[in-house]
């Protein structure tokens, strides 16, 4: 897979560097003044530099956004930490969980940038880049571990057209951000067998449980699963055909194997790999993740579709809202 891109922004707000490698077409782009493959028709401003030089495209920048692919943030990590500024603000919008770690991907960044003077922040919601590259009116979180930093993110990314909350949680809005893949993978696969509304709204439904469960048993505040990287990220993502995680399902739903498909989609797929990592999770943190399970059995152990909603809804009977029925207020 390619590296993506890399935005480099430097002192002055407008001053701003898209740098990529040549193997995935920055050249091309610096051309055209759009990315054909992936955003055709979204025209690059001629204010935005392009280039293929990592050295000089970080030079003087004070904001680096690292828009990878999750599996890849240490490794582009690893690369740029010899070229950042004192102080820059390193901004992760990839969404994913490390597999081999089990990391959160703030917590790979700083690992790598260990030792270095840079602030580490997080930029998520429900943000598909084909509508935000046309205008289209959006509203994301930025979370970071001072308020400081993530006030000097909101004010950069702010305008009429992009709102920007701030939240302290980021353990809550990188889960959030990383799980929701795999639920948005199950509801394309119960498209791809045809089912209807009904299951689509409880797999939403109950796989908010389950991120908001392992969420909380790893430190995250609950609240934040209510708000933009929690339901609204996963609102987005198990709807919109623009999510590559739902258009993946429902291949797979339609019988179509797990390694056709991700040759088909051509892009990473990050449901897979989080699949993969909250599975392990599941079991580190000890909390029931049935969905997750499920989807994990489907991917890798090759379970039949149908039998696995059948053992989802034919599971031990149980309450909604578990510890409000065992715990009642006195």
């Amino acid at each position: 897979m390619g590296y993506g891109f890399i935005i480099f922004i430097g002192i002055q707000q407008k001053k701003v560097t898209l740098w990529g490698r040549v193997e995935d077409g920055i050249n091309e782009v610096a051309e055209s003044r759009q990315n054909p493959r992936f955003l055709p028709g979204v025209i690059l401003p001629q204010e935005v530099e392009v280039s293929n030089d990592l050295e000089k495209a970080l030079a003087g920048a004070k904001n680096v956004v690292l828009a990878v692919p999750s599996h890849i943030v240490r490794e582009v990590t690893h690369k740029i930490a010899g070229f950042l500024e004192p102080g820059c603000i390193v901004i992760n919008v990839a969404k994913g969980i490390e597999t081999e770690t089990l990391l959160r991907l703030s917590q790979v960044i700083e690992e790598e940038l260990s030792g270095k003077n840079t602030h580490i922040s997080v930029l998520s919601g429900p943000s598909h880049a084909e509508e935000v590259g046309r205008g289209v009116p959006t509203a994301v979180v930025v979370g970071a571990k001072t308020r400081q930093v993530a006030e000097k993110v909101q004010d950069l990314f702010m305008s009429p057209l992009f709102r920007v909350y701030t939240n302290p949680d980021l353990v809550g809005i990188e889960l959030g951000a990383a799980l929701k893949n795999i639920i948005a993978l199950a509801v394309g696969i119960t498209e791809g067998l045809g089912y209807g509304d009904n299951s689509k709204a409880a797999l939403i439904t109950r796989g908010l449980a389950e991120i908001a469960r392992l969420g909380v048993a790893v430190g995250a505040n609950p609240l934040t699963f209510a708000g933009l990287t929690g339901v609204g990220d996963l609102i987005v993502t198990c709807t919109s055909m623009h999510s590559r995680n739902h258009r993946a399902g429902i291949q797979i739903g339609q019988g179509v194997p797990l390694d056709v498909v991700l040759e088909r989609m051509g892009m990473v797929v990050e449901g897979v790999r989080a699949t993969q990592a909250a599975y392990r999770m599941k079991d580190v943190y000890q909390v029931a993740m049935p969905i997750c399970e499920e989807t994990y059995n489907v991917l890798f152990n090759k379970k039949d579709t149908k039998e696995a909603v059948m053992d989802l809804m034919l599971r031990q009977r149980t309450h909604e809202v578990e510890k409000i029925v065992m715990n009642p207020p006195s």
